[in-house]
């Protein structure tokens, strides 16, 4: 049920400003990159030739030590928003080494990449140069100075690329954002935004807001819908729905429920029924009689079919069954099922 966002884009660009903001919106744990404690960074960005491979190498090893550990971690208590993904590592070695430096790289990032948890979704940051190089001029970092603005173009082309062939290989979703005209520390309202971009992006549509509150405070305290339309998605939700509403999961007690809806679905059925006949005797035909009396009926009749749908869900869920697997396994059997109909 809890969700790894990861928030990538070119230095500078605001990932970690936008995942320290988000962590009380989607009530998450946060993951921020450690490169800092990187010895060669600073000697990295005065000549990148000469300690491209040692920066890359410190940087493969520690970020997979933070995440190996962290990740899983963090997702058995609940949602986590990183301010890098592993996966991009290779993205700066593809850019900084050459030759057999880069194929040693692979191959350890390689191997260390597959005991690694991959995101649930990408967020990828993207902004106009001059706007990267102003950002990255306020913060003043002694070992940003001395950068080559030349270096962030060629970033941010690689990434383009980077992020093209994971489409391509549908290794990850990725929502793509332009910040250029944002500023998510004097206004909060771009901080929603960008929430409600990534909760649509996940599948989910909140059915209230707290965007339009006075003060603006970011929640994601409401109940949250599936905006996909997949069973999977739908099972889902009502996971989260049961926990945050604490409704009983008792099996035998929703079965009960579930009988109690169908009757209510008679109930309309048999108010069809009779509207149909009383309009055959007043002179419409039968299908036209037909068509009338469930017109008037079909919303209430939908919404009694809806709630079906939801306790058939519920019921799935407490018994650990995957519907959507359940379904198509039992529709492959059908599919070569001989039907007797005598």
């Amino acid at each position: 049920m809890n969700n790894f966002i990861a928030i990538e884009g070119v230095i500078g660009v605001g990932k970690t400003t936008l995942a320290r903001l988000l962590k009380d919106h989607f009530n998450a744990s946060i993951l921020l990159e450690v490169f800092e404690e990187n010895p060669f960074l600073a000697d990295f960005y005065g000549d990148r030739v000469r300690y491209a491979f040692q920066t890359q190498l410190f940087f493969l090893l520690s970020r997979y030590q933070q995440q190996n550990h962290a990740v899983p971690e963090a997702l058995a208590k609940g949602n986590l928003i990183s301010d890098y993904t592993f996966a991009k590592d290779e993205l700066f070695a593809w850019l900084n080494l050459k030759d057999d430096e880069l194929a040693m790289y692979g191959r350890v990032h390689s191997a260390l990449s597959e005991k690694v948890r991959r995101p649930d979704l990408l967020v990828y940051l993207t902004a106009d140069h001059d706007v990267v190089m102003q950002r990255i001029a306020q913060r003043d970092r002694p070992y940003e100075r001395d950068m080559d603005p030349n270096y962030i173009k060629q970033l941010a082309a690689a990434y383009e690329e980077w992020l093209s062939n994971l489409a391509d290989q549908g290794e990850m979703q990725v929502l793509k954002i332009d910040v250029s005209s944002l500023d998510f520390i004097s206004n909060p309202a771009d901080v929603i935004n960008v929430a409600e971009q990534i909760e649509q992006a996940l599948g989910h549509l909140p059915l209230n807001s707290s965007s339009g509150d006075s003060d603006q405070s970011i929640s994601i305290s409401h109940t949250l819908l599936p905006q996909t339309g997949t069973l999977a998605s739908y099972q889902k939700f009502h996971r989260f729905l049961d926990s945050e509403k604490q409704f009983d999961p008792n099996i035998f007690y929703n079965y009960i429920l579930l009988v109690e809806e169908m009757g209510e679905l008679a109930r309309d059925l048999t108010k069809v029924w009779t509207r149909k006949t009383s309009l055959e005797a007043e002179g419409l035909s039968a299908e036209d009689a037909h068509h009338e009396a469930m017109r008037e009926k079909q919303t209430d009749i939908g919404g009694e079919l809806a709630d079906l749908f939801a306790y058939i869900l519920k019921m799935a869920n407490y018994m650990d069954i995957d519907l959507e697997q359940a379904y198509v396994s039992k529709m492959m059997k059908n599919i070569n099922r001989q039907w007797d109909f005598d």
